[in-house]
């Protein structure tokens, strides 16, 4: 498997634990398998980035792909490690909710497949759980922008098994217009999205709870 990471830096070795603990999935290394997608995330304002590629053998490896479960599991792993605002009952009800029905034990796994929620993606889930759109809208915005998803070695395991390729310069004039392009077609195309018509069989986060929603249900 190729996978890429964006960075300001060149990293031949990767550090396990490293990196931010308030992560999408907590610690870990965060990749893609798509080179345009690091070089997007590997620049800002500030400084130009890296992409560095790696190779790594999954054969033995336990993998939790999130995009096989609904976009529920996916949101309760965020909702563990990402810092949401829960101003209102409603939306900490909502966190605990989908905690305790939803998540999987990600921690067991050498590797984590799924969404990334960037600060316009990570809006749409905020959107969620303070009831202001439905569960189909939300498994719709998820989709928008083409964002594709990440690859994060979470193991000691995983990080003793990658190995570093080479780095490339990406430039930030390059990237950085495109990466900001493609958040405001997602967050315009989204605008659209919540502002749909009220359907009264969709499931808005009042409903899952009133009805205590599990993950096997048809509906999902």
């Amino acid at each position: 498997m190729d996978i890429y990471h964006g960075s300001e830096f060149i990293i031949e070795h990767p550090q396990y634990h490293g990196g931010k603990e308030y992560n999408d999935y907590g610690y870990g290394f965060y990749c893609t398998e798509e080179a345009d997608m690091a070089a997007e995330w590997s620049v800002s304002a500030d400084h130009h980035g890296y992409i560095n590629h790696y190779v790594i053998h999954p054969d033995g490896l336990k993998i939790l792909d999130l995009n096989q479960y609904t976009i529920l599991t996916w949101l309760a792993v965020l909702l563990e490690n990402r810092t949401f605002d829960v101003e209102t009952m409603l939306a900490k009800e909502a966190k605990q909710y989908i905690i305790r029905e939803f998540s999987v034990p990600y921690e067991k796994y050498d590797i984590i497949k799924g969404y990334r929620a960037d600060d316009s993606y990570f809006s749409f889930a905020q959107d969620f759980i303070n009831g202001g759109i439905s569960y189909s809208q939300l498994s719709k915005a998820m989709k928008l922008g083409k964002l594709g998803e990440q690859i994060v070695l979470k193991s000691r395991k995983s990080f003793e098994l990658v190995q570093w390729v080479d780095a490339k310069e990406a430039r930030k004039e390059i990237w950085l217009p495109k990466r900001e392009r493609r958040d405001r077609t997602a967050r315009a195309d989204y605008r659209k999205i919540s502002m749909e018509e009220y359907r009264k069989n969709d499931l808005y986060i009042t409903k899952i709870l009133d009805e205590e929603i599990k993950k096997d249900d048809s509906r999902l």
